[in-house]
């Protein structure tokens, strides 16, 4: 009588068990697997198809634009021969000669957008173009520049006629234009590429900006650091930003040039 409850008992629970079994997924995926009929093969996995693209893949490294490359202490590839040659170019004067009877300046302070339309006012003034200069990269571009790994600074080159404007005319409008006493730095544009700079090409040019430093540090209660510097290659910024504001930016809002204009200038990217 014993026995038989046994065996009752017995067939009642493996009966429960194949029914729950019967009933669950996870248990019916793995005997799928494990079935003869869908053996898994190691030895030729399914292939996976990726989209295509035109894209070349760029073989050249573009540092990442962080805090540290804008302020100047980021990455920077080790010399080789071609760059160690195109570093001695980029520091070679600037070899480009002014219209006849004109003259050359150039400077730094801040976003070239907003210190060129403020030149561009100046009677005199005949010319002007922003670029790149001071930097060890032949033919940067305006990325490479802002990368700030190269030393460039964001510059205007002036033309002016030395018989219409001085070039002390020229400093009382850099003075003006920027505060001078912020380290690779205007407003919230932060970077070396926004230093101030004054960059000569004549020993006059150097005397005056010297003398013209020295009247401001007076009236200042902060220390100038402005760097006055033989002017060096001239790189022409991309088409675009040339007279950027004058052609009206981003928004196509025109901003006077008129010689002499007063109008608050308003830069915007």
């Amino acid at each position: 009588m014993v026995l038989t409850k046994c065996l009752s008992i017995t067939t009642t629970t493996t009966t429960t068990v194949a029914a729950t079994i019967s009933k669950s997924p996870l248990l019916l995926i793995s005997s799928s697997l494990s079935s003869p009929k869908n053996p898994l093969s190691l030895s030729k996995p399914n292939p996976t198809h990726f989209p295509l693209t035109a894209r070349p893949i760029s073989t050249h490294y573009k540092p990442p634009m962080n805090i540290l490359n804008k302020l100047g202490f980021g990455f920077r590839p080790s010399p080789d021969p071609a760059s160690t040659e195109n570093s001695a170019i980029a520091q070679g004067p600037d070899d480009d000669v002014p219209a006849p009877g004109q003259q050359f300046a150039q400077f730094g302070a801040g976003c070239f957008w907003g210190v060129e339309l403020a030149f561009q006012r100046v009677p005199g003034v005949t010319k002007t173009e922003v670029g790149y200069s001071q930097g060890y990269l032949h033919n940067p571009s305006y990325e490479d520049v802002c990368s700030g790994t190269t030393n460039h600074n964001e510059v205007v080159r002036v033309q002016y006629d030395p018989k219409q404007c001085s070039f002390d005319t020229l400093l009382d409008m850099f003075w003006a234009r920027h505060d001078p006493t912020t380290l690779n730095r205007q407003g919230n544009d932060v970077g070396t590429q926004y230093r101030s700079g004054i960059y000569f090409y004549t020993p006059e040019q150097e005397k005056a900006a010297k003398e013209s430093l020295e009247r401001q540090q007076k009236v200042l209660n902060r220390k100038i650091v402005t760097e006055i510097l033989p002017a060096k290659k001239f790189y022409q910024a991309e088409e675009y930003h040339q007279q950027y504001l004058a052609k009206g930016g981003r928004f196509g809002f025109k901003q006077s040039t008129e010689k002499g204009c007063n109008d608050p200038i308003r830069c915007y990217g």
